[in-house]
């Protein structure tokens, strides 16, 4: 299954919005001689009806070149401001699509069963997932130990991304044992669920054997697939699931964009 479609405001109600001054003068003209940059002027203004609700969140803000109108000054300018605030994680500039503010964290449960679709859909919300590669290889000396085989066994690889309401939330990379899971990537190709590719091959229900979480700063690379500024805080997640009988099934590494989901350790 693709990304979700987009759950931004519409045109209209951008318009809306873009007819109304932003927080500060009555006109939304900026204090020319208030000895702040003109940029920070601006970012403070969003930041402000961000803070207030007037920007609710997964709403859109209006073109770079509308903003540019209101405040008077160049696109450049807007530019800088809306890129200071991304920084920021208050939000998410995207090519092509606009700029939206940042939804509020999504608390994600890690427990026994941790399953991303249920998760996200009982909190009211649209899952998604797309696998991005997908390719046989062997287990280096880590991902043999993790999986308990001899190091050089076949194993499946895949890199799948995760959405909430069509917002990239995580992107991970999974081993699965060969020849056991050969029909998992087919699976996740079509619909994006781990679960669902476990089933197919006979796995019916799988529990969270082993958890680690650690954090670290987003690349280059991560900023492109979760649509974020790099610098931003990561949330690491190494994971074991194992079947049944105790015979593991994955070993994952993935990351989650912090500001967007909040990590909850379920005990028992």
């Amino acid at each position: 299954m693709k990304k979700s479609s987009d759950t931004s405001m519409t045109g209209e109600a951008i318009a809306d919005f873009g007819d109304e001054p932003m927080t500060g003068t009555s006109d939304g003209a900026l204090a020319r001689a208030a000895g702040v940059t003109a940029w920070r002027q601006i970012a403070d203004a969003i930041e402000a009806d961000v803070m207030n609700g007037r920007l609710t969140p997964g709403s859109q803000l209006p073109t770079e070149a509308r903003l540019a109108e209101r405040f008077a000054v160049n696109r450049h300018t807007v530019r800088r401001a809306i890129a200071a605030l991304a920084a920021k994680g208050l939000l998410r500039a995207t090519q092509g699509r606009g700029t939206f503010v940042e939804a509020k964290p999504l608390a994600y449960p890690i427990g026994r069963r941790t399953r991303f679709t249920e998760i996200v859909s009982r909190e009211g919300h649209e899952a998604g997932g797309e696998l991005m590669s997908a390719a046989e290889t062997v287990a280096d000396e880590e991902t043999a130990r993790r999986l308990r085989l001899m190091p050089g066994s076949p194993v499946l690889r895949t890199e799948v991304r995760r959405f909430i309401d069509g917002t990239p939330v995580s992107s991970g990379t999974s081993f699965f044992p060969l020849p056991r899971f050969a029909g998992a990537a087919a699976v996740l190709r079509e619909t994006g669920s781990i679960t669902r590719a476990l089933a197919a091959c006979g796995v019916t229900d799988y529990v969270r054997a082993e958890t680690r979480i650690t954090a670290r700063l987003a690349t280059g690379d991560d900023a492109a697939r979760l649509d974020l500024s790099p610098g931003r805080i990561l949330f690491v997640v190494d994971a074991l699931n194992v079947d049944g009988t105790g015979t593991p099934v994955q070993a994952a590494h993935v990351v989650f964009a912090a500001d967007r989901v909040e990590l909850v350790v379920e005990n028992g």
